[in-house]
């Protein structure tokens, strides 16, 4: 039995990561017995001709695609794609929009065969079985299926999984490589469930309100690994990392007493803080937390059910300065009860934060399928301005209150935006000058570097020009470099020194690989670690 994975082409502006759900099928999978292979169409370009490649070579019996809202449309196209080159494939889909909107999702895309809902990793082995034994799919519980009768839901699961049992995320199937030369993070979760009820959010339908933990041994060994991959970040995206004293501070002394240098960050609510966690944090190595403040109005934290004061928030600030904890806030504008003096509030009490050592920013209200701002947009008075899905990036306002409209939310967006320009601009002008320090100019470089980088992945670049035959004795790698820099430059706006520069940083992090032999030259991206 074969399962192929797909993730979705994301934008490299939404800052993706190495795909943690996907990780987690897979080594479910895998553990079952199945052969599994994942096709990333975040750091890799997508194209019929190379999903035709793929199906031809490894040829599934299922092929699986996640995806959020944002991607559910190019998850849908390669679904179509799929089954045009192929309609024997049992075609899945997953994550958090789908498992929402399953029965129409499948009712609009008779591409799809099934939809598993919510959490994937029992479900997708049991498809596998349920194959085997004549396509049984009513057997699984927790998806929604098609036959030739309609379309059937087998209802929810009973039992969610045992985060305990559950198999390491199998990392070895994802271009891990790829995501470090482009300078991203790569997350590990220590726990499932949210017992919050934010009306914004699918994470607590998604996941279960009881918050089930692994042990601390467990997810200590799964870091320590992580801590050898050379990622300039291990992120834990639990919904909520100090949920619970007890797990947090269990985890920390894990950490402390194995003597490990490491370096991580974590999502935490301002009520779930104190100096004893955050200075535990501190110790083990975590260097950032990130809290959803939302908004500055206590009116609308009460109707968005998010439980926090603003009290609490500047009070969590605080402990987390004193800690040496770098605390950063997220910001949603344009939800129930937003006006332009709540607006300006926020606005206002974000550079507040700013005077006080926090990094935050906005995102503008997008209602999820399955949030209860969406399932009761009237009760909260909202208007829902489009359901393209591919506008549902927050970034650009989808959604007018009553009192401010989509044009004022995308001002203060676009206005955000153009101070990150101003900034950036304001380095490139130290460095000409030649004022700029190294740690100045950091932001500026990395971001160039990983821009270009992203360009010649997707471009397939160093595939088409790294590799050719040579006759006049073997090069050294400086000056095979030189070579592939002139060869890339006709297809890249950027000087050569700059390109040398960037790939001679990416061959020295070992993100880029040299290979030669008496005839020919062979350069290529670092896929699997």
């Amino acid at each position: 039995m074969r399962f192929l994975l797909i993730n979705p082409y994301y934008p490299i502006s939404e800052g993706p990561s190495p795909p943690l759900g996907i990780a987690f099928l897979g080594a479910a999978l895998e553990k079952a017995g199945v052969e599994v292979e994942v096709a990333d169409f975040v750091v890799t370009p997508y194209s019929v001709a190379s999903m035709e490649g793929i199906l031809k070579r490894f040829q599934p019996q299922f092929a699986g695609v996640t995806s959020v809202t944002m991607t559910f449309n190019t998850a849908a196209d390669i679904v179509k794609d799929i089954k045009k080159i192929d309609p024997d494939i049992v075609t899945v889909m997953g994550g958090p929009h789908v498992s929402f909107c399953a029965e129409d999702t499948m009712a609009l895309f008779p591409e799809i065969d099934i939809i598993v809902k919510g959490e994937g990793d029992e479900s997708v082995v049991e498809l596998t079985r349920a194959m085997e034994d004549d396509r049984k799919w009513d057997q699984v519980k927790g998806i929604v299926y098609r036959d030739a009768s309609g379309i059937h839901n087998t209802g929810d699961r009973q039992q969610p999984a045992d985060v305990n049992s559950l198999p390491v995320p199998a990392r070895h199937l994802l271009p891990l490589g790829r995501y470090r030369a482009l300078n991203m993070p790569v997350s590990m979760t220590t726990s499932r469930g949210c017992p919050f009820k934010c009306i914004f959010c699918v994470g607590r339908k998604m996941v279960g309100a009881k918050v089930r933990y692994r042990n601390a041994t467990s997810v200590v060994d799964e870091l320590e690994y992580l801590s050898t991959l050379g990622f300039p970040q291990i992120n834990i995206a639990d919904d909520l990392f100090t949920a619970n004293k007890k797990h947090c501070i269990g985890i920390c002394d894990e950490i402390l007493a194995r003597g490990l240098k490491v370096k991580w960050s974590s999502f935490a609510r301002v009520d779930t803080v104190t100096r004893e966690v955050l200075g535990k944090m501190k110790a083990a190595g975590c260097d950032a937390v990130s809290f959803g403040i939302e908004t500055a109005n206590a009116d609308i934290l009460k109707t968005i059910k998010k439980g926090i004061t603003i009290e609490q928030v500047l009070e969590a600030v605080e402990m987390c300065v004193d800690a040496g904890v770098t605390p950063s806030a997220s910001f949603i504008l344009g939800l129930p009860g937003e006006t332009p003096e709540t607006l300006k509030e926020t606005v206002e009490f974000g550079k507040k934060l700013k005077e006080m050592g926090v990094l935050y920013g906005f995102h503008l209200l997008a209602p999820f399928p399955g949030t209860e701002i969406r399932d009761k947009k009237d009760k909260y008075n909202i208007n829902i301005l489009t359901d393209d899905w591919r506008m549902y990036h927050a970034n650009r306002a989808i959604v007018e209150t009553e009192n401010v409209t989509a044009k004022m939310l995308d001002e203060i967006a676009e206005t955000w935006e153009e101070n990150i320009n101003k900034w950036l601009d304001s380095i490139k002008d130290k460095m000409a000058s030649g004022t700029a320090t190294e740690e100045d100019a950091y932001p500026l470089v990395n971001l160039e570097r990983t821009l270009l980088y992203y360009q010649l992945m997707t471009d397939q670049l160093i595939e088409a020009e790294g590799g050719w035959k040579h006759s006049n004795g073997i090069p050294t790698q400086t000056e095979s470099l030189r070579t592939l820099v002139k060869r890339l430059v006709p297809h890249i706006k950027e000087s050569e020194e700059k390109l040398f520069n960037a790939l001679e940083y990416a061959t020295n992090h070992g993100n880029l690989t040299f290979r030669t032999d008496s005839t020919s030259i062979r350069w290529g991206w670092t896929d699997y670690l």
